[in-house]
């Protein structure tokens, strides 16, 4: 096992690995930008480095100052954690490179990923089922229209080299195909330097549901069931419970089995999720593979006992799965909310000086914070401060749980969409798992 990692992030996944660090006796090296100095995870771990200014590009973003500190501080291996660079297959080959090990897939395997038109041929050539759609790039209006004729609206135009939702944009006639073209071709040339764009249909009504696998070097592969993440604002998730209450075992059991097809198609190895669209009938489609640790991670570790990052760092390290299938096992019900420093009407960032923070405390609620109650929000990075992970023996307990809490959470000093989030869990639709991504559309006015 490594004797010190550092963690190539900020905020509460930061605090999320120290701690699991921690309980292994791992020592850790902290990265922080200058507007980060007081920050949760900077004073948690063993050491940390200051990177650059305040901007990603000038901080988080650095690999040529993250791989100084690296060596600098003697750090064996890399947590990326989830978004800046953990995606990134030049920082892992960097890594690779200068001999630390980085905690997660080959580069090869995240630039298979990371392209979804490329993922997609990847799946349907290993026989995992992909929304019906092209799989090659398309270069001009006059050809999505074309591809789009025969496909049948509505149809979701997607930028291949997208995420969190950008670049994505449903299309319902000719018309709004032209006008939204040229504009997700733009925007996802300015945030991801490739404009190239694909079509697919546009599953009405879906449930996005996702499942989390592990791969060993030793070509081990499991699954730890399945996560629902359907209730999302602007295609970002808000709200992911574990397991599904849409899904019975032979589907959940189908799902698992395709997400093991899908992983070894290309070699993968470490945590890794497969994510899909589920539809009215129980056809589930391959959507995209996430090559890192989820977010919404906590509600696996809740009903399974399994602490995914100890999982990550072991494999890394060279370890073999000592998790066998028919030995995992799903027990209760878990919830996340994430919370957001934003305004829960227009969805947009809220930063500030948080004046108050009151946490609910008991039984089955755990907390992920990346901030505390003097803690500066800032606007130069995303606006999640934390997530409330509520687990029950049923979803019904974990329902009355998490009310119960979000009732209890006192954020001051600035907006969060803890509003919102209470609207969505009292709402009889969710009570009874009707959780589809039109949720929030659907039912919730703030």
């Amino acid at each position: 096992m490594f004797k010190k990692i550092l963690i190539a992030n900020r905020g509460e996944i930061a605090v999320r690995v120290i701690r699991t660090c921690k309980r292994l006796d791992i020592k850790t090296v902290a990265i922080f930008s200058e507007v980060d100095e007081k920050a949760p995870h900077v004073n948690l771990a063993d050491e940390a480095y200051l990177v650059g200014g305040p901007r990603v590009t000038e901080s988080y973003l650095k690999i040529d100052n993250i791989i100084e500190v690296a060596k600098k501080s003697g750090a064996e291996a890399i947590h990326p954690g989830y978004g800046f660079l953990s995606e990134n297959p030049l920082f892992a080959k960097r890594c690779e490179a200068e001999g630390i090990v980085f905690i997660g897939p080959s580069a090869k395997a995240i630039a298979s990923m990371g392209s979804k038109i490329e993922a997609r041929l990847t799946m349907q050539q290993a026989g995992v089922p992909i929304v019906p759609g092209v799989t090659t790039s398309i270069t001009n209006t006059e050809e999505a229209l074309e591809i789009a004729q025969k496909i049948g609206y509505p149809i979701m135009l997607k930028a291949s080299a997208g995420g969190g939702g950008i670049g994505m944009q449903i299309v319902k006639s000719d018309t709004e195909l032209t006008k939204a073209y040229e504009g997700n071709q733009k925007r996802a040339k300015a945030f991801f330097s490739n404009e190239e764009m694909y079509l697919e249909k546009y599953i009405e009504n879906p449930r996005h549901i996702e499942v989390q696998i592990l791969a060993d070097t030793y070509g081990n592969t499991v699954y730890l069931g399945e996560r629902e993440c359907s209730i999302q604002r602007r295609h970002q998730k808000i709200v992911e419970e574990a397991p599904s209450p849409f899904l019975d075992d032979h589907l959940r059991r189908k799902m698992g089995e395709a997400s093991i097809q899908a992983a070894k198609a290309i070699g993968y190895t470490n945590a890794g999720t497969i994510e899909y669209l589920v539809d009215e009938n129980s056809t589930f489609y391959f959507l995209e593979m996430n090559t890192r640790l989820q977010v919404e991670h906590p509600v696996t570790e809740e009903i399974t006992g399994i602490d995914i990052v100890e999982q990550q760092l072991r494999i890394a390290a060279g370890e073999p799965l000592q998790l066998d299938q028919s030995a995992i096992k799903c027990n209760g019900h878990a919830i996340e909310t994430r919370i957001y420093a934003e305004d829960p009407v227009t969805f947009y960032p809220s930063p500030g000086s948080i004046t108050k923070l009151s946490l609910p405390e008991g039984e089955g609620i755990r907390h992920e914070l990346g901030v505390h109650g003097k803690s500066n929000v800032s606007p130069f990075y995303d606006p999640m401060i934390a997530k409330l992970i509520v687990k029950g023996e049923s979803r019904k307990e974990a329902l009355t749980k998490l009310e119960s809490a979000l009732s209890n959470y006192t954020v001051e000093g600035i907006k969060t969409n803890i509003p919102l989030l209470k609207k969505v869990v009292a709402h009889p639709a969710f009570h009874k798992g009707e959780t589809t991504t039109d949720f929030i559309d659907k039912y919730i006015r703030i």
